[in-house]
């Protein structure tokens, strides 16, 4: 685990290269797509640097909340730095132990970083515990599955073995987290699950 945390903390400063600007329309039009409204809390999981903040904020208004949760402390520290917004938050904490309170947020989401959790059922558990009922998950990345699988096998190190698991094992884990209306899309460009919480 600390070789993987070393890793990504190696990566904060540049994280944000990573995102061109096509990247960040893709992923506005598909919040576009959640419905979010003025007063949601949002919880962003593994959010590294704050690519979703100004996206999610601005849908969500100052009355909203938007919480991301990352195991490196510099990546927090740099989302905080790169989106110093009253309702903008972000916490150095593990997701598969959320210090979060249960049934709190309307919407939570993983861009680019559900492949990277070692333990995916219990960050869906925890998910399901902080969700209020009919809060939607939305797990992205803006590659295919098989794609991501070849990305992090030629990038190497800690995430050299980083896959998404299959959709069987997807759906049996959103369906023991608590969540039903289970989706997925897994096509070249874009990896998009949605669950409802029950």
């Amino acid at each position: 685990m600390e070789n993987r945390k070393d890793y990504f903390e190696s990566f904060a400063d540049d994280w944000d290269k990573n995102f061109t600007a096509e990247d960040l329309e893709i992923l506005a039009f598909l919040i576009d797509t959640f419905h979010l409204k003025e007063g949601d809390r949002v919880v962003d999981l593994g959010c590294g640097t704050g690519v979703l903040f100004d996206i999610l904020r601005r849908r969500i208004g100052a009355s909203g909340k938007v919480v991301g949760v990352d195991f490196s402390a510099r990546m927090a520290h740099k989302a905080l730095k790169n989106f110093p917004f009253d309702n903008c938050f972000a916490i150095d904490a593990d997701v598969e132990q959320l210090p979060l309170p249960g049934g709190y947020f309307d919407l939570a989401i993983s861009f680019a970083s559900f492949a990277h959790f070692t333990r995916p059922e219990l960050v869906i558990a925890e998910v399901g515990r902080v969700l209020s009922p009919g809060a939607s998950f939305h797990i992205i990345h803006l590659l295919g599955s098989k794609e991501l699988a070849e990305h992090h096998h030629h990038a190497g190190g800690p995430v050299a073995r980083d896959v998404l698991p299959p959709k069987e094992k997807m759906l049996e884990m959103f369906l023991l987290g608590g969540f039903r209306d289970f989706r997925l899309i897994d096509q070249p460009g874009l990896y998009h699950v949605l669950g409802l919480k029950k």
